[in-house]
This record gives structure tokens, sequence and C-alpha cells, in this order.
């Protein structure tokens, strides 16, 4: 007799999202007026709950509907060549179900994407089919106005040279430039090309063959189906690191490099300290990857491996990853000069692939930071152990050689696995062995011959979280920063009761407690907030109109907690005794106490050269 009855077994299945609170995780979301996002597969796959994520920010006062322009990217200020001269960062998050501690094995991977031509005006604003609109269409980091995803038609069996390229054009002119994007196009194509890795565990999870006629790098364990998440590929998702590269493009045509789109760029690693020398060896940072290439116009192929891929006719070859491309550098003396007056990128004159002639001034980000996960127990979105704050990484901005903005996407996933097996030496000839582990298995538990159900769905007890920021710009530095380290000072959270904004939290500053050093240090204060954050009437307790979220910053009267309200008087104010702003140098002590504490309704006290009269409260 078989029962239904299920009885609990301490992680079976891994329900354990994650959320990026600094800078501001979108989990899907863009500028939905519910406490639910819309699209959970709208850009990518974050497994989380619905309510989780915040709104993309608003530069003005209304919502910003249909038109980009009035959002809000934040801008940050890159490193600078020297070691005295860091951007630095706090990326701050909360995961579910917990990191380095006895219960699961854990790691957190953060990984960033930038591309040139990364200002507002550079904004896609044409559905022309002319080339120039359409590879901006499809290259521009975007967080979108529209909550769709985007199309993407995939290739039949045994397609034909001539079949592909009107495929690919058709792909390439269905992007809108009303989605978001993050990866491209071309990048998920190849992804539903690119042969499975037919090595991995997938325990009794049954892997559909895709159109193409067998099974692709776009069904996992995780994703048996090959449900499509933006233009992400759920195998390079869901494994690190990854096999191959993560290049957006084929490059040297159709004038698709000017645009930079760079791969995934590894930040950090952490997790087990034993793996850090094999995970900052492998990083695609520094180490090259391989890939098969096909004939024709098509720049990848089904196989994986050199071997099967010279039987089918295919060249193997290495690709490089980037960070930037200097293409004012003409020659390799040309390129040595700027390598020589830099120590934090690595800088060569090198051809990107393999298979090409020309060589190009090359930068390559630095080997990823490596170390151990902080320490959070499970069924907790909280503060990491023996901490104040939620997990933190110290993280520091790239530095761009070409000074030039760049327009960003920050991503972090939260591997893990159950400990019912060895994640890391479980392999393809253990799937579908029910001695390793099996879906819903039935036990006779009372060992009477009646058989109990386990609830156990083997497609979670591995898996990969993640969160995604909106778009960020990186600025070029100043000459007025030159020496000094920026220290980035912003603000986490949204609007309402902590049971209101729950998966997200109430507000604070990120960093709340900065120390700063008044030689070495500038400090850049910065924040955004949606007009659109009213939860469907869920509730946004908090003073002032209904549905905005704002914050400002006030001086209090002192630290302590009898005394901690805000300075009542402008003129009593001596937070900003001595401060000046090199961005906006006219302004005095008192506008810029103003602008912070009316969180810039006012950018002064009275007008300067970059604060106009009606701006100001005169």
């Amino acid at each position: 007799m078989k029962w239904t009855t299920a009885i609990l077994v301490l992680i079976g299945a891994v329900m354990g999202d994650v959320y990026l609170q600094n800078p501001r995780g979108s989990n899907n979301r863009l500028d939905e007026t519910t406490s639910n996002r819309k699209n959970n597969n709208r850009l990518f796959d974050s497994q989380n709950n619905n309510k989780g994520g915040y709104n993309t920010g608003d530069r003005l006062s209304g919502e910003f509907r249909d038109k980009p322009e009035r959002q809000y990217a934040m801008n940050y200020y890159a490193s600078g060549a020297k070691s005295t001269e860091k951007s630095k960062l706090e990326i701050e998050w909360t995961n579910q179900h917990g990191c380095n501690n006895n219960k699961l094995d854990c790691n957190i991977v953060i990984q960033y994407m930038c591309m040139n031509n990364g200002t507002d005006d550079d904004y896609p604003d044409s559905s022309s089919s002319s080339e120039e609109a359409v590879l901006k269409r499809v290259f521009y980091i975007r967080d979108g106005v529209d909550t769709g995803t985007q199309k993407h038609k995939e290739a039949d069996k045994n397609e034909s040279e001539k079949k592909y390229e009107d495929r690919m054009e058709r792909n390439f002119k269905d992007v809108d430039r009303k989605e978001g994007l993050h990866e491209t196009v071309w990048w998920y194509d190849r992804c539903r090309y690119q042969e499975a890795n037919g090595g991995l565990f997938t325990a009794d999870q049954d892997l559909d063959k895709d159109r193409v006629g067998y099974v692709t790098a776009s069904r996992t364990r995780q994703n048996p189906n090959g449900g499509q998440s933006g233009y992400e590929c759920p195998e390079e998702r869901d494994y690190y690191p990854y096999w191959s590269d993560t290049l957006q493009a084929d490059y040297f045509k159709d004038d698709k490099d000017k645009f930079q789109r760079t791969p995934w760029i590894d930040l950090a690693w952490l997790g087990d300290r034993s793996r850090c020398s094999y995970i900052q060896k492998e990083s695609f940072n520094r180490k090259s990857r391989f890939r098969c290439v096909g004939e024709g116009e098509r720049d990848y192929a089904r196989e994986i491996n050199e071997k099967d891929c010279e039987k089918e006719g295919g060249k193997w070859v290495e690709f490089i990853s980037f960070l930037e491309i200097l293409e004012d550098a003409k020659s390799e003396s040309e390129c040595n000069k700027l390598k020589s007056k830099q120590g934090y990128n690595y800088i060569s004159w090198r051809r990107l692939r393999s298979d090409s002639d020309t060589k190009k001034c090359v930068v390559q980000a630095p080997t990823p930071k490596c170390g151990e996960a902080p320490s959070t127990r499970v069924n907790h979105l909280g503060n990491a152990e023996d901490s104040h704050t939620n997990s933190r990484f110290s993280a520091e901005l790239p530095y761009f050689p070409s000074l030039k903005s760049k327009r960003c996407v920050l991503r972090l996933r939260y591997n893990i696995s159950t400990l019912d097996y060895d994640p890391l030496k479980t392999f393809a000839k253990s799937n579908d062995d029910d001695d390793v582990i099996e879906n819903d298995p039935e036990i006779d538990f009372l060992g009477n011959g009646q058989e109990f159900e386990l609830a156990l769905n083997t497609a979670q007890t591995g898996r990969t979280f993640q969160d995604r920021s909106h778009a960020f710009v990186v600025l070029p530095r100043e000459k007025s920063m030159e020496g000094k380290n920026i220290l980035n000072l912003n603000v986490r959270g949204k609007r309402g009761n902590i049971v209101q904004v729950f998966p997200a939290t109430e507000y604070d500053f990120v960093p709340n407690t900065l120390v700063v050093d008044r030689d070495d240090d500038l400090v850049h204060i910065q924040w955004t907030g949606s007009n659109s954050h009213d939860n469907n009437n869920d509730g946004d307790d908090g003073e002032g109109k209904g549905g905005t979220d704002r914050s400002n910053l006030l001086q209090l009267k002192d630290n302590d907690l009898g005394n901690s309200y805000p300075v009542l008087k402008l003129s009593d104010t001596k937070m900003f005794d001595g401060v000046k702003s090199l961005t906006h140098p006219d302004a005095s002590e008192e506008d810029i106490a103003v602008g912070l504490a009316t969180a810039g309704f006012y950018c002064g006290k009275k007008r300067y050269d970059t604060c106009p009269k009606e701006y100001s409260m005169e």
C-alpha cells in the first residue's frame, strides 16, 4: 500500500533565495506598483520569491513610464591607475538558506559586465531596421521600460548557412528597445546551439532535446525544460568556473566590436578558502577558453571538445577575456606606453582569438578576490553571524585605462548543494542511480511494508539562485580626484515597515559606519528611489506622498539614544564644516547640507553655477 503522506527531511529540497541589497537588486522587477514582480524571467532566472527586489530608480518626481531618460542609473567613479586611487563599493546581500555552515555546500560568485557608449544619450531611440539602430538595440545594456522578455527564434535541425543568416538577421531585428537587456541574443543563440556538457550530474532529471536534435546548454538539472530567461544561458549560470568563454558577440564582424561588450568579469568568489588557488587559476579573467568554430558566418558549433570539433570539420579556437580594448593604441609600442602607466590591470598587445591575425591593445581584469563566505544560518534572510550587518563584500570598482564611461550590470550568484552526496565528486556516471539520490523516493519508514514518499526534488538539491543590479554607469575620474580613494556611501532598503518591504529591508546607509581619512579619501554620497513603490496598497508606511521612495541625510543632535533627533536649525549644523564638493565646487557648506537634507529637491540654500534659482531655496 502506498501512502501519499510526506514526511520532513532535512534540506531535502533547497529553497534559498538571495537578494542584493546594495547595489539595489532588481530580482527582475522594473517599475511594478504591485508587491510581486510581473515577470520572473524578464532578464535572468533568479529562482527567488516574486516579492523580492527593488524597482529601478526615478530621476524626476513622476514615474518614468515609457521614457528611459527619466530613469536614474546609479553613477560610480572608477578606480584610478594607482593603488591609492581605489573606488570602494560595499556589496550587501541576504541569502535565505545559509552559507559557510555545516548543513550545505555553498559559494558566492560576484561578477559584472560592461559596455562602451554607456550614457543615457546612447539609449536605442529607434525601431529602425538600419544596421546602426539594430546594433544599438542588440548591445545596449538597459533596464527597459516594459516588463516583457526579449524574443528569440532557435535553430532547426540541420540548419543551412542561408537559413542561419536569415534567422539571425530576424533575431537581431526583433530585439526590442523597450525591453530590458543584459546578455545578447547572439550569446543566447549560441547557448541553444552548443551541446550540453554530458559529464554533469543531472540525477534523474530528464533533459529533453532541443529543436536542433540534441540537448543544448539551455537545459540543466535546474532548468530541464529549457525555459528562456532573458538572454541568459542556463548552463553558464548554474556552473562555475564555466568551461567555455562568455563573450557576447562574434567580434571583428559587422562592426560589433565598437560596442566592446565585455564577457562576465569575475570580481570575487567567496566560499571554502581551500579552493581559492583553483578558482583564481581557472577564472576567465586571465585563463583563456577554447570554443569550436564552424564554417561560414556561425561563430560557434555544436561540439564542446577538441576531438569532436575537428571530427566534424570545425576549428578549435582559443579566446581571451577582456575588460576593454584600447583602440587608440595602434602599435605594440603605443600599447606598452599605456601598460607602463598603471599596475592595476594586465595590458598586452595580442590577439583576442587564435584564428585572427589582428592584434589589439587588450586590457584584462585582475585575478578575482577569493575568500571565506560570510557565515549565515539556514532559513534566515538577515545578518551574517558575528556581524551587525547583512552579508557584505568590500569591492573595488574597475579601472578603465581608456578613461571612458561604461554602462554595467552586476550579478551575484548563490550556489548551494545539499550534503546528500559530494557535489565536487559526483558526475554523470551517477545519473539515475537511486543509491545516490532519487526524486520523491518511497521508503518503508515504519518497517511494516507501508511506504511513505519523501518530498524530495532532485532538481533542487543543487541550485543556483541569483540577483542582479539595475544598469549603472562607471564614470572616469575627474582631475580633482587624482591620488584619492573614493568611498561610496549609499542607501539600502525601501519605504515601508519590515513586514511590508520583506524580503527587501528598511532604510539604512551602506556602509552604516564609515571611517574617512581626511587627507586620502573622498566620499561619494548617492542613492535612488522609485516613484511607483506603493506595493499595490499592501502598505508603504512612512511620511510623504504615498508610493514614493525617498531618503535624505541629516545631522543628529548627538549619538545618545535619548537625543537622536535631527538638528533643527541649519545654522547649528556642523557636520559639513570644511566640506567641499568636487562635482559642485561652487556649493557652500550650507548648500551641501540643504541638498542632502531635502533628497535633492533643493540643490542649495542659494543659487550657484550648477544650481539654478528655481531649484534653490531663494
